[in-house]
């Protein structure tokens, strides 16, 4: 189809300039080089607290607040959050808020060459607690809501399992967020410790390239993360809501931030090589950090068709911790598409909506 179109461009004399493929191909190429960038992030939202690069956001209720429980989100050190306030009525943020929750997201912001020495542990021992202690003092609430995605959902886990005796951590939500990395998939070879060159990477660089960690993700699915995301487009060059969509997507996948090189150093040594959080081996300064310590009520969601994260890395955590309520909740979806996309607003939104509720009363 692709080829056939750009044919058309090339030959427009022989068509007719009304005929359906012409105008398909012209509104593909408008799309790939005319069209301004979506506008995201567009739940209103205000800074509460800073530290460093880091910025506590607090979004507005377009609701009076019906939850009295807060929630605070935690995004990985790659990519932006925005994905999760990513456009209106394709927002997990917007929904929150719409359904009287009070949302807080703390952003770590886009790392300089000055933060290269930033290890995990800091952001989890420096920031996290007193982003926690903001949201419950701004709020005026006993209790909150953690949640991550990915990565963060990784960091929120070690921060409840450290924290939780001294906050009041009620809820723990986390979305795709691996615990267990004796099988990574192919990560688990890529990333071997006898072939990866971990230190020098870390040495040379500094701080990682997003579109280094960008290009590792896109190998995973060669073929449908380069061409197939522009037959995607093409097959739906018609429907302005599908393209909105792979424009929103488009931006936000190529809108990357540096990984803090220690911390990716410890990213991959104490995680994918050793795998020491799901072994009880990990240390954070100093304190060993045990899942079972986690007493919140747990909701765990895999996405069974990531091809980042396996299923197996998830599912492990509820067997791990001491939660009475230990929810692992499957969804037919793939990483971003868990948070993102039609089956995610009508379905998973209201469902972690739903359960937070419930668990907040």
């Amino acid at each position: 189809m692709l080829g056939e179109w750009f044919d058309t461009l090339n030959n427009v004399s022989t068509y007719n300039w009304q005929s359906e493929d012409l105008k398909k191909a012209k509104r593909f190429q408008e799309v790939l080089t005319t069209d301004a960038d979506p506008i995201v992030g567009q739940t209103p939202k205000e800074v509460v607290w800073t530290k460093n690069k880091a910025k506590l956001y607090r979004y507005q209720p377009h609701k009076p607040k019906t939850n009295s429980v807060p929630i605070l989100m935690i995004y990985a050190l790659i990519n932006k959050p925005y994905i999760l306030d990513l456009y209106p009525g394709n927002s997990l943020i917007e929904h929150l808020t719409n359904a009287g929750h009070d949302v807080y997201l703390l952003d770590w912001g886009t790392a300089g060459y000055e933060d290269r020495h930033m290890k995990l542990e800091d952001y989890i021992v420096d920031y996290m607690p007193r982003a926690a202690k903001k949201v419950l003092k701004r709020s005026g609430a006993k209790e909150l809501t953690m949640f991550g995605y990915c990565m963060g959902g990784t960091m929120t886990t070690i921060f409840t399992a450290l924290y939780g005796k001294t906050l009041p951590i009620r809820n723990l939500v986390l979305m795709t967020s691996p615990t267990d990395f004796a099988d990574a998939g192919m990560y688990t070879n890529w990333l071997n410790k006898d072939t990866f060159q971990l230190d020098k990477l870390v040495d040379v660089l500094g701080n990682i390239p997003f579109e280094m960690i960008d290009y590792g993700n896109k190998l995973l699915s060669p073929i449908s993360n380069s061409l197939g995301s522009y037959v995607s487009l093409a097959d739906r060059i018609d429907n302005d809501n599908a393209v909105l969509t792979w424009k929103l997507m488009q931006k936000w996948l190529n809108d990357g931030v540096p990984f803090p090189g220690e911390s990716y150093r410890q990213w991959i040594r104490d995680f994918y090589q050793e795998n020491k959080l799901v072994n009880g081996t990990l240390e954070i300064r100093g304190q060993k950090v045990l899942l079972s310590d986690i007493t919140a009520n747990l909701l765990n969601i895999c996405a069974m068709r990531d091809n980042i994260v396996q299923p197996e890395q998830i599912a492990a955590l509820n067997r791990n911790v001491s939660s009475k309520v230990n929810v692992l909740h499957e969804v037919q979806t793939g990483h971003v598409s868990v948070t993102t996309g039609r089956r995610a607003v009508t379905e998973i939104h209201p469902y972690i909506e739903g359960w937070i509720r419930t668990q907040s009363k």
